[in-house]
């Protein structure tokens, strides 16, 4: 696997928020929800703990984990 590069800016709140929808969307989260302090909070299934995320970078990370974990158990299963 090829290591990931690095970004050539930061993330936006906008970009971290259209993420977090997709997640939702397609049922990897159960729940997210961006506060005022522009952190994230989130749930991953639910009745499971809220973790705090420290802003859309943290979120974009969560993302490309996400859809990293989710494209090697699918190439496992071919």
């Amino acid at each position: 696997m090829l290591p990931r590069l690095p970004r050539a800016y930061a993330p936006t709140a906008e970009e971290a928020a259209a993420w977090a929808d997709t997640l939702v969307k397609y049922r990897l989260l159960h729940a997210t929800i961006r506060v005022p302090t522009g952190q994230w909070l989130i749930q991953e299934a639910p009745g499971a703990p809220v973790h705090v995320l420290d802003g859309p970078a943290t979120l974009l990370e969560l993302a490309a984990d996400i859809q990293h974990r989710t494209r090697t158990r699918r190439n496992r299963i071919r």
